[in-house]
Order: C-alpha cells, then structure tokens, then sequence
C-alpha cells in the first residue's frame, strides 16, 4: 500500500491487525521515487484525477507500467465527468472511461467500467468512475 501519509498509513495498519503483515507499506508520493517487484493487481482510489500536471500523470504511468505484469489488473477510480472540480481544495481532472483508457496508454485494455456516486461525510454527492484494465504486455 502506498500513501503520501505516514499517519494513513498507520491507521490502515492498525485496522488490519496480524494481517497488516501482508501487504507491502510505502510512505511517498506516487509520483516520486519509489519502486516495487512486479505485481498482479494495481488499485487506485482516486489518485489519479489529483495528477494535473502532465509531469506527474507521466511518472504514474511509468511506475504503474513498471509495477504491473503483463495480464495483470488495474482499477483506477477517478471523478467523472459530472464529478465535482475540485476535492479537498485541489482542483482535478476529470475523466470518462474514454478518456481515462486514452490517459493511461494502449499498453492497457480497458475491461470493465463502473459509474459510483459517493457520498462524502459532509452528505454531498460526487460522482466517480471505476474502471478495470488489463495489462497487455
């Protein structure tokens, strides 16, 4: 599990209990330095949508090409397109499943797509895209 924040990190650990063993913890910004053994499944809760910078979006995809094995399972979730501009203060980018299939390159087979409108803690609606996709090599 990665995660910009050491405290989130923490709490997640302590809610799995004996079982926080078993994944891999990396405190950093997924777009920064850091690297893992190729592995199966790459999930993103939206992450993805907070990349504006093309910079950025550019070292995600290179670490989630990196990291993900040939066949293997991405889900990104990210705003729609009648998701909310801006989350937390930070303004967002916004996708379709199109869009975000085009974003993450052809290296990537888009396999499913789940519209989900969540509803934050505050009681406003956001809506979000699930997608899933398989690597193709």
């Amino acid at each position: 599990m990665l995660d910009v924040s050491g405290a989130a990190l923490h709490r997640a650990q302590a809610r799995l209990g004996p079982t926080a063993a078993i994944p891999t913890w990396i405190e950093a910004d997924v777009a920064g330095d850091w690297s893992l053994e190729p592995m199966d499944i790459w999930h993103d809760r939206a992450v993805f949508h907070f990349l504006t910078e093309p910079i950025d979006r550019t070292r995600y995809l290179n670490h989630l090409h990196k990291t993900l094995k040939p066949g293997g399972t991405a889900i990104v979730a990210t705003f729609a397109p009648d998701g909310p501009d801006m989350c937390s203060g930070l303004p967002v980018v916004r996708y379709s499943s199109e869009s975000l299939a085009q974003a993450l390159g052809r290296n990537l087979e888009l396999v499913q797509t789940v519209p989900h409108v969540h509803t934050t803690p505050w009681g406003t609606s956001q809506s979000f895209q699930y997608c899933r996709f398989r690597r193709r090599y």
